[in-house]
């Protein structure tokens, strides 16, 4: 029992939790589009918004040398493969790159970490401008677990009680809080829901991750 709520509450940094799981599924659905119509000897090009190095390592999609990753992040992210390159930038104003200069924008579980619905309508501008295809995942508002915190219905509890029980009890993830790491995600997640990620990409298919009849993750793209 122990060893099961482990795998349901770790971070999903850890290869061994629920949400590794479900990141590995997704990056199969990711995969199964992206190679349907997929040419080794032309170049493609990348941009991974908010992505580490970490995550494309278990992908296929590394071993092509004529596929090119940027990964765009705040601050600039490790990478030990030649054709993953990191980059310094903010996902709701690139202004250093040209429209459609990326074959494809992939974003996984960021949009929703950006404070306000107006960021996140930039990001998604942003995103279509500089792609030629995206795919962009994020947690469903109204699954009943609160993806980061992996407490239930913690997305509609006050930000006070939120915050004393991340930081005063270890309900979430097993683990206390730090203080200042609390506070931030407390002020910068805002989950969405598929009516409004179909606002930010309304030419987009939607993906429904499911986990016991529910939807847990909802992602738009145009690979088909």
């Amino acid at each position: 029992m122990t060893s099961f709520l482990s795998k349901i509450f770790a971070s999903s940094d850890d290869p061994d939790s629920l949400g590794a799981s479900f990141r590995k599924k997704r990056l199969a659905y990711f995969e199964s589009l992206f190679f349907r119509n997929f040419d080794p000897q032309k170049p493609i090009r990348i941009l991974d918004v908010g992505g580490t190095a970490y995550f494309w390592e278990s992908s296929k999609l590394i071993d092509f040398p004529t596929i090119e990753i940027t990964l765009l992040n705040l601050h600039l992210e490790e990478s030990q493969r030649p054709n993953v390159i990191a980059a310094k930038g903010d996902a709701t104003s690139m202004p250093e790159f040209s429209a459609k200069e990326f074959d494809l924008v992939f974003s996984n579980s960021v949009i929703e970490h950006l404070y306000t619905w107006e960021n996140q309508l930039k990001m998604a501008q942003e995103i279509q401008r500089v792609g030629k295809k995206y795919y962009v995942q994020t947690p469903n508002r109204y699954f009943p677990i609160e993806a980061h915190y992996a407490l239930p219905f913690a997305q509609y509890w006050p930000k006070n009680i939120l915050f004393q029980t991340l930081t005063k009890t270890p309900f979430s993830r097993f683990q206390k809080w730090d203080s200042k790491a609390a506070k931030q995600y407390i002020e910068e997640i805002r989950l969405l829901d598929e009516k409004e990620m179909k606002r930010l990409f309304p030419e987009g298919k939607v993906y429904k991750e499911k986990l016991g009849g529910m939807t847990k993750s909802i992602t738009l793209h145009n690979l088909d």
